[in-house]
């Protein structure tokens, strides 16, 4: 690592954000480098802000506008995930002069061992979650980050030679990556998302493809069969591919076969395991459990281990989460179907009639086909947010006409408690981010599992 932060020595380092990544950051840089920690918005309390970094700290923490005092003498400047690239601000530092790194890349320059970098629209959580602990079973040292929420920037110092980063990396954190390098990469799928950030498709699948960019022939990427864009990418790639498929046999793979994950390999088919074995449910987390798997074969992990991990892993938390069954209807909390494609896929995985409550800010998306996915499984729509008058018109142009607006997560929690029989299900599956009405997708899931959980027997409900 001496060598590394020998790129830092005597340098002066910006810090845009001062969120969880903003200050992982910092204390990364702490006593290598001049510090500025700064954050646009100019009603954070600086001394607030201190109160998270290091007593040591020697940076300076600035609020609202910098000043070109401030920028000059700038050498880079880290920016956290949430930073647009092309804000005003950032241009500035760009014209300036200035280097213009992401946390993943700053976290990267550190890095002593391996890197498993998982990318793509839906499924990157828990393929993280899922790939880290496979891992886990065959390595010693094994630190699971990125937009999973703990910040790379975080752990990196404690990695060594033998040690194994499984990182999920969002597009706005592979949008500022140079020299970052996995020796396997992964992506589940692409599907628009995050438009009102990337602007076009086209941009967006340009940062996920950017994952693999680094990559040599030495190294593996994961990709989708079953996507036309990954395919299309997968054939121009210089690394080697594993692919895996959900709807067809693959002579070199994994893939789906009946209820069974199959691993070809060399001419040879093996039964991974039944997906009855599986603790979590619906055919987008069996692709899920074959990117993880190939990921882990990718690593040199015995099929033995992959499948002692995958029988024991459960569903992380707000994705498709069995939270309790109530008065005979059974919830669940998928706060994390923050986009219509994730959302489609929790609908999906309902074997019930379901009451499903979406909505919330609008990213840009269009919500036709989450509509058609309802294929007579939702029984009613419990709309809230900024967008439910946008999805409610596109509902009703495909003739889903049982819908109910909500004033907020209360509301709509009470309304299906009310309405839902013994039998039938409440999904959370917004296919929209929460900001707006909560800070994130995760206070909106702990929110609904509050409420759900508080429902009394069906007599009287009162919320």
């Amino acid at each position: 690592m001496e060598e590394k932060e020998k790129i830092f020595t005597n340098k002066k380092v910006l810090i845009f954000g001062s969120g969880i990544s903003g200050i992982a950051a910092a204390k990364l840089l702490n006593g290598v480098c001049d510090i500025i920690l700064y954050d646009s918005n100019e009603k954070l309390s600086a001394a607030e802000i201190r109160k998270k970094l290091p007593e040591d700290f020697s940076g300076v923490v600035v609020l609202g506008k910098m000043t070109d005092a401030e920028i000059s003498g700038v050498d880079y400047a880290v920016l956290s995930p949430g930073v647009p690239t092309d804000l005003a601000e950032v241009d500035r530092l760009r014209s300036a002069g200035v280097k213009i790194l992401g946390e993943v890349e700053l976290a990267y320059l550190f890095e002593r061992g391996r890197v498993v970098a998982i990318t793509g629209t839906n499924g990157k959580t828990t393929t993280t979650a899922l790939t880290g602990e496979i891992m886990k079973t065959y390595y010693k040292e094994v630190f699971v980050v990125g937009n999973i929420g703990i910040p790379y920037t975080q752990m990196v110092s404690q990695t060594e030679k033998d040690s194994i980063t499984v990182a999920e990396i969002s597009s706005f954190q592979l949008e500022t990556i140079q020299k970052f390098h996995p020796k396997v990469s992964a992506i589940t799928n692409i599907t628009p998302d995050h438009l009102n950030r990337h602007h076009t498709i086209e941009n967006y699948a340009a940062a996920k493809f950017a994952v693999a960019k680094n990559q040599t022939g030495e190294d593996i990427c994961i990709l989708n069969y079953e996507d036309e864009r990954l395919k299309d990418f997968g054939e121009k790639l210089s690394c080697k591919v594993i692919w895996f498929s959900s709807a067809r046999r693959l002579s070199e793979g994994f893939f789906l076969s009946g209820d069974e994950i199959v691993f070809a390999q060399g001419g040879k088919e093996q039964v991974l395991l039944p997906v009855s074995e599986l603790n979590i449910i619906g055919r987008h987390n069996y692709e899920n459990a074959m990117t993880a798997a190939a990921a882990a074969v990718a690593m040199g992990v015995p099929l033995d281990c992959i499948r002692r991990a995958l029988r024991t892993f459960k569903a992380v938390e707000h994705r498709i989460e069995f939270v309790i069954e109530k008065n005979g209807v059974k919830y669940y909390n998928d706060s994390k179907g923050t986009n219509p494609d994730a959302s489609i896929q929790a609908v999906r995985a309902m074997n019930t009639k379901t009451f499903l409550i979406g909505g919330g800010y609008d990213k840009g998306s269009e919500y036709g086909a989450w509509i058609d996915a309802f294929e007579g499984k939702i029984k009613t729509l419990v709309l809230l947010g900024q967008t439910k008058e946008k999805i409610a018109k596109a509902a009703r142009e495909r003739g889903f006409l049982d819908i109910v607006m909500a004033e907020d997560m209360k509301d709509a929690v009470k309304f299906c408690a009310e309405h839902a029989k013994p039998g039938e299900a409440v999904l959370l599956s917004p296919a929209c981010a929460s900001w707006g009405m909560f800070k994130d997708y995760e206070e909106r899931g702990r929110i609904f599992k509050e409420l759900v959980r508080a429902l009394p027997d069906r007599e009287g409900i009162v919320l």
